[in-house]
């Protein structure tokens, strides 16, 4: 644990360095000035927009779960667990977030190879969902298409190759001949297993499509941090919001940056000046809103949850039943 607070330590200077980085770019007191004068009554719209795309995010990670075998957890359990894994978001490539599996493993029990394809295919049904979303737009702007798509391929190659049975288990197989090769690759298998199922055509198509929707309302709330500032509103205006949230999203996940940190920043700033023509100090300033009400607005409320309920979420595994909050009776640990 200590390696990922020095990794989530790492994060947070980055992070305060993209916004000192930002501020300076876009001129202090123009931003300042910009951030007084933005409609905060949109506020409670936009973060509620965010909590709707964590939601049904959270709901997709306990369908997840059940998927390979964890019928018995809570969904009140599950979703403090997907939810308090956003406090490391900001580590490198995000593998913070799978400390997920040392907190399934604390509640219910579960073996660790098995449960982190929950959050590895999670992550993917995302990055699926993104760029189809990337795609819609980059229809209308062929310029970004090849990056899109050269990202999409290399998605669906990995599933496909994921579903390539008999080729797995054939390496698998071919592993645990190797010297000591049977403690190695059992892991493995079990990892492997899990991954399979969840990438499996229906489970595939379940979380993308919830990806879609739950990303969709991300941009939405983008779209209302630009009316916030004044930017005229359109269906095209909601269109290109949410094009530069996921083009932003993707390339920042794939900088394997802490949270995408500068990448992400970098990438949504230069889209918004080169198709809203939003001034630099505007666009700046639509960018660091956006970032604070989903990303940081994220990692908040994992910090909250992990100190609201770290005793769940630390407790030692095959702990004796405790109270679970999310059901407010005595239930098995999880359950």
């Amino acid at each position: 644990m200590n390696k990922l607070y020095r990794k989530f330590a790492i994060g947070l200077a980055l992070g305060f360095a993209v916004f000192l980085g930002l501020m300076l770019y876009g001129d202090i007191k123009a931003v300042g000035q910009l951030l007084q004068s933005f409609r905060w009554r949109l506020l409670p719209f936009i973060l509620g927009l965010t909590m709707f795309n964590y939601l049904l995010r959270g709901v997709r990670f306990h369908y997840y779960l059940r998927q390979i075998g964890l019928k018995r957890i809570s969904f009140g359990a599950s979703l403090r667990v997907f939810i308090g894994g956003f406090a490391l978001t900001i580590t490198p490539g995000k593998v913070g977030e799978l400390v997920r599996v040392l907190w399934l493993k604390n509640i219910a029990q579960a073996n660790p190879a098995q449960t982190a394809p929950a959050t590895i295919i999670d992550r993917m049904a995302d990055a699926l969902a993104m760029a189809i979303l990337a795609l819609l737009g980059a229809l209308v702007y062929p310029q970004y298409r090849p990056a899109v798509l050269s990202i999409l391929a290399g998605l669906l190659l990995a599933v496909i190759i994921s579903q390539i049975r008999p080729l797995a288990l054939w390496l698998l197989r071919l592993g645990e001949r190797l010297p000591g090769g049977g403690n190695f690759v059992r892991p493995l298998r079990t990892l492997y297993e899990s991954t399979f199922e969840l990438l499996r055509f229906k489970n595939l198509m379940m979380g993308t499509s919830i990806g879609l929707v739950s990303w969709s309302a991300e941009g939405l709330a983008f779209y209302l941090v630009l009316r916030g500032l004044d930017a005229p509103g359109s269906f095209d205006l909601a269109l290109i919001a949410i094009f530069i949230l996921a083009l932003g999203s993707i390339l920042g996940g794939a900088s394997t940056l802490p949270g995408g940190l500068g990448a992400a920043e970098a990438t949504m700033t230069v889209l918004l000046q080169t198709l809203t023509h939003l001034p630099e100090t505007a666009a700046v300033t639509a960018t660091l809103l956006i970032r604070f009400f989903t990303l940081w607005f994220g990692v908040t409320l994992g910090i909250l949850t992990i100190a609201l309920w770290h005793k769940l979420l630390f407790g030692s595994a095959g702990a004796e039943p405790s109270l679970d909050p999310a059901v407010g009776q005595k239930t098995e640990a999880g359950v």
